[in-house]
């Protein structure tokens, strides 16, 4: 009798559930937690897109670098601030056409800008067109890499240059740039205006909550996760 009173009292109790005391907001507590949350929200609805479409150019910048995606519209903004400013020169990127490349005779989103900026006025000289080469992803990152081989290819000595992109896309883009060229090239970064929704308003518009999400989302990416920027 004594050996299996021992044997219960070395046989380990097994408890499912203790008392414990936990601390827990009270009601006001809750109600600031509440707002603050709510404020934070409204602050980030009304300023992630002036955050993402980032204007920011160096004044003294001699090329304005042209994304060549951009649409027509954005490319007569770039025209203006191309008059507008002291560049000597612009040039545009882009990768390959993938609808009606057999049918055009411009293979590439940088010819087709760097045609357009001709046909707008500007003379055939103070614009150069640098393809991007053919990649499945980091196609801004490609852009960027490219610009800067031709760069290093070529005569031009810069101290500056600024990058035109459209609307939300603009800070992903000068990132990645700034990345490549400095500290040897300072980069400055203008967003033209988007026509497709009120920047304002963007979160009324279907075009505009896509355009905040997909571009946050791309920018979290190239800032934290990939490893080329």
């Amino acid at each position: 009798m004594q050996a299996k009173n021992r044997r219960r009292k070395n046989f380990p109790k097994i408890k499912l559930i203790k008392r414990q005391e936990m601390w827990t907001l009270t009601a006001q507590g809750w109600a600031i937690a509440i707002a603050l949350i709510a404020y934070l929200i409204f602050f980030a609805i009304t300023h992630v897109h002036s955050f993402l479409a980032v204007t920011s150019p160096i004044k003294s910048a001699e090329v304005l670098v042209v994304e060549g995606w951009l649409p027509d519209y954005a490319i007569q903004q770039a025209l203006t601030e191309f008059k507008n400013g002291s560049y000597n020169l612009v040039i545009t990127t882009g990768g390959s056409i993938e609808k009606g490349n057999y049918l055009s005779e411009y293979k590439s989103f940088a010819e087709v800008s760097a045609a357009t900026f001709e046909k707008l006025g500007l003379e055939s000289e103070k614009v150069v067109a640098v393809p991007t080469p053919n990649v499945i992803k980091d196609r801004s990152y490609a852009s960027a890499a490219e610009f800067y081989r031709w760069l290093s290819d070529s005569n031009l000595k810069l101290q500056s240059v600024n990058v035109f992109s459209l609307d939300v896309h603009t800070r992903r883009s000068w990132l990645l740039f700034r990345k490549i060229l400095t500290p040897k090239v300072q980069v400055g970064a203008i967003a033209a205006k988007t026509h497709d929704y009120d920047p304002n308003k963007w979160w009324v518009s279907s075009q505009g909550v896509r355009a905040i999400i997909d571009e946050g989302i791309a920018y979290i990416y190239a800032r934290f996760l990939s490893w080329k920027a």
